[in-house]
């Protein structure tokens, strides 16, 4: 599937304005004079298109937004994308490393709680778990809100021929299920507790459930159904070991 970012009305001059001599055209918005190597200048604009995405959604994300946002050029923007999908899909990368480092810090959390044995300390593992996690939702939103708008525009431009978009989305849900696992496996490792279940199916199951929570609270922010909800996750999955 081909398609530009012009979103946005492009003259020729806009787009050489960068790299006019002085007294030549002027861009639409003032050129950054930090000098950037071209991932770190890539890796701002992403960073810049997440923030735009975040205030107004996905089709707030245009190539005059993100040049306003950066500082820089409309051509530079064009420079270092050639499409929108192009952006959209490391857009969705950068959430996909987000999320894998909030995984990290779920794990860092039970790492840090004390010592615990049994059913009843495999429940409170995955309790502080799950708590963990949430914190990180609540504490940004929009962020999250972001990743299942991205999530949804990548799996259509999938169903439209553009396959990469799908395939980051795929590996977004990939590396939950190997970090939920993981934890997992910690917990019952901590508590001397082995899984009745293939764990990897629990974590894909939990997740999905843990998804559809977290959807519902940014529809009607009902914290107190979250925390009973999630209480139940973790009884539910502590109800599927036994002690080795």
């Amino acid at each position: 599937m081909t398609s530009t970012m012009m979103t946005d009305t492009t003259t020729t001059d806009e787009v050489t304005a960068a790299s006019a001599p002085s007294g030549g055209p002027t861009a639409s918005a003032p050129v950054s004079t930090a000098r950037l190597t071209a991932d770190e200048r890539r890796r701002q604009l992403i960073e810049c298109a997440l923030d735009i995405a975040e205030r107004g959604g996905i089709g707030a994300v245009t190539v005059r937004a993100i040049a306003r946002e950066a500082g820089i050029s409309l051509g530079m923007v064009h420079y270092c994308f050639a499409s929108k999908e192009a952006l959209l899909t490391e857009m969705a990368e950068r959430l996909v490393y987000e999320l894998s480092t909030a995984s990290q810090m779920v794990l860092a959390a039970v790492g840090d709680a004390p010592q615990a044995h049994g059913q009843a300390g495999l429940r409170e593992f995955v309790r502080i778990g799950l708590k963990a996690m949430w914190s990180i939702v609540e504490a940004n939103p929009n962020r999250r809100l972001l990743t299942y708008e991205i999530a949804t525009h990548a799996l259509r431009l999938r169903e439209a021929g553009s396959p990469d978009a799908g395939d980051v989305v795929g590996e977004q849900y990939r590396i939950m299920d190997r970090e939920v696992t993981a934890f997992l496996v910690e917990c019952a490792d901590r508590t001397g507790m082995v899984w009745t279940e293939p764990v990897a199916s629990i974590a894909h199951r939990s997740l999905s459930i843990v998804d559809g929570l977290v959807l519902r609270w940014l529809v009607d922010r009902d914290t107190d159904a979250i925390a009973l909800g999630l209480a139940e996750v973790a009884n539910a999955i502590a109800a599927k070991a036994v002690e080795s």
